[in-house]
């Protein structure tokens, strides 16, 4: 099983610079290393800020195009992480264990979602 969690900050209620202190790098460091060993991660990266994210819609057949930063946002995807799991159970607790590496600063959602097989 694979899934993708989906890490979106609330900017507003965490650290005004919107990045992770060195300790929470190294900390994150220390269990991205753990789950690469483990055979979990698959992939994982941070994202460009939306100012530089572009959004391709169709609506019926019509195609529009809209630079960022996008006013109408209400949720923003910071980054992701691909894991190789064996059950959802197992997804969840790598899923906690990530968000306890940001400690008490940050205010953090993460989506965990299942990706379909072919």
């Amino acid at each position: 099983m694979r899934y993708m969690m989906l890490i979106e900050p609330d900017l507003e209620r965490s650290p005004a610079d919107g990045m992770p202190s060195q300790e929470i790098m190294d900390e994150m460091g220390k269990l991205l290393e753990e789950m690469t060993k483990a055979g979990v991660l698959l992939d994982t990266a941070g994202l460009k800020p939306e100012e530089e994210a572009v959004r391709v819609t169709s609506d019926r057949g019509r195609l529009s195009v809209v630079d960022g930063p996008f006013t109408e946002s209400k949720e923003l995807v910071g980054g992701y992480l691909i894991a190789q799991v064996t059950s959802k159970e197992e997804a969840l607790e790598w899923a906690r264990r990530f968000l306890r590496v940001h400690g008490e600063e940050w205010v953090l959602t993460l989506e965990l979602r299942e990706i379909m097989e072919p």
